[in-house]
């Protein structure tokens, strides 16, 4: 009785100790917020965006232009040409900005576009920030560079105060800035799930693998709703100056050009600038439709609120109007429950469900991994195809030196499709903040489907099937008994993780 006493007391403490830091917290950041600001209006030729992308959109009045981007080198060619033609504004806002090599020539074309009066507004999630606070406070203090952090931790600069702060708050720190979207003068948007690094513009780096991802560039009138969903963003409670974390405040901007000048004088960066200058704002395959809408989370889903709007209601009825075929591909697939008694019904009504994701041996995530297993069998099952991307082998139609998937979206029926940031897990439907496009045209949906049938290609991804009770995986003619190019340990921890009541964090 003695324990159980002591249990409950200690309960009620932490209870207490975290609503107290709560409201702590709270105050901070309403007196940390900083003053609102929107998107600047366009001027019709005013920079070199203005005067390549102004005609381009007028040809087309109403439709929006859409265009896939999946190679790594030419979304680091699109983003470096979208910094140097700008002349009025960046707006950015993404999950991970890398401190290596390609995250700093960025950087330093940031600074460059201010120096020359660009307005740069970079949102970032905390949680991939920590850590990294003086080279974000650098950028921030350049006059014309804004930088602001999502849902931040209050004491940064002492590692057991920021532990204790995020165990006590840990019900509001698990809710993330997921979306990406990185918009050049109100003119060009590119979203999709690529962050920031080399291991998303195919850069190598004995620290990462590399990935494969896609990305989605826009033009015409889904500029400016994103642009008013980056502002709902920046002005949210929840996004606050990185300058308010510091009493003395002391930005480092000099220090900080000098590191980036070193950088970009190695000789592996002079030679990833030389073969990305001169690269179009606007890749191959533009394809124009008045059916495109972007679809995001608001804010408030950051504190649990506006349930009716969060992006889940909107994107997951779409799956269940398909009649012929869904392909799917998501790094991480974690669908509860309901969400694959929704696939089944699919393919009970013999609708061609394919679904396309990473091996154990490929995924960054084992414990996600480990969740989604306990799915594979119901689903295979139930005919639900599945194909696992394998990590460092060449695809049929191509060589792939990706080692892991990160590509997020959908198509149904060759009709209609969605390219964003959101994962097929329980994480991105309840926690995280994430956005993507719902799209219909022919040609767009068709770029998408061979994406799908590049990745999962039988000499790239294992396509997996039933063996009696237990799966088997096969690739370029090789049968498999079990998670192929993962050791014991690996498969162990994914194993136990599986059977965790974990499932709705993942």
């Amino acid at each position: 009785m003695t324990w159980l006493l002591w249990l409950l007391g200690a309960l009620a403490a932490l209870a207490v100790a975290s609503s107290l830091a709560l409201y702590s917290y709270g105050r901070f950041a309403r007196n940390a917020r900083g003053a609102d600001s929107h998107a600047l209006p366009r001027d019709a030729d005013a920079t070199e965006i203005d005067r390549q992308l102004a005609p381009l959109t007028g040809q087309h009045p109403g439709c929006s232009g859409l265009a896939l981007s999946c190679e790594g080198r030419g979304a680091f060619a699109l983003r470096l040409a979208s910094i140097r033609a700008a002349g009025r504004s960046l707006d950015i806002v993404t999950y991970i900005w890398r401190d290596d090599m390609s995250g700093r020539l960025l950087a330093q074309e940031l600074m460059a576009a201010a120096d020359r009066g660009v307005r740069v507004r970079l949102l970032l999630d905390d949680v991939n920030v920590q850590g990294f606070d003086p080279k974000f406070r650098a950028l921030n203090g350049h006059p014309g560079i804004e930088v602001r952090l999502f849902n931040p931790v209050r004491y940064r600069g002492n590692a057991i105060r920021r532990g204790i702060e995020m165990l006590l708050m840990a019900v509001r720190f698990n809710r993330r800035m997921h979306a990406k979207l990185w918009i050049a003068d109100g003119r060009l948007v590119v979203t999709g799930g690529r962050n920031v690094g080399n291991d998303y513009f195919d850069v190598p780096d004995m620290r990462r693998r590399m990935v494969r991802d896609t990305d989605l560039v826009m033009l015409g009138p889904i500029v400016g709703d994103a642009e008013r969903q980056f502002d709902a963003y920046w002005n949210s409670g929840e996004a606050l100056p990185i300058a308010a974390f510091w009493r003395d405040y002391e930005a480092g901007l000099d220090r900080f050009r000098h590191r980036l000048e070193e950088n970009a004088a190695l000789d592996s960066a002079r030679a990833l600038m030389a073969e990305a200058e001169g690269g179009p704002l606007v890749p191959d395959g533009l394809v124009w439709t008045d059916r495109a809408e972007l679809v995001a989370d608001p804010p408030e889903k950051a504190m649990a609120r506006a349930q009716d709007r969060w992006l889940p209601r909107r994107i997951l009825p779409l799956l269940g109007e398909a009649q012929r075929e869904l392909r799917m591909i998501t790094p991480y697939f974690v669908p509860g429950w309901e969400g694959m008694e929704q696939l089944l019904d699919l393919a009970e009504r013999s609708v061609r469900v394919e679904l396309l994701t990473n091996s154990l041996s490929a995924t960054n995530h084992t414990v996600v991994h480990g969740a989604y297993r306990r799915y594979r069998w119901p689903l295979l099952a139930g005919g639900v195809r599945i194909y696992e991307f394998a990590p460092g082998v060449g695809g049929g139609q191509g060589p792939l030196r990706a080692e892991m998937l990160h590509s997020k979206g959908f198509t149904v029926d060759g009709r209609v499709g969605f390219i964003g940031t959101f994962n097929f897990d329980l994480r991105s439907a309840f926690l995280n903040i994430e956005l993507g496009v719902v799209f219909e045209h022919p040609d767009l949906v068709a770029a998408f489907d061979a994406e799908f049938a590049r990745c999962a290609d039988p000499a790239q991804s294992y396509a997996l099937d039933l063996l009696g009770r237990r799966i088997g995986w096969s690739l370029g003619g090789h049968l498999h008994s079990q998670e192929p190019q993962a050791g014991a340990l690996r498969r162990g921890m994914s194993w136990v993780i599986g059977h965790l009541p974990i499932h709705s964090q993942l």
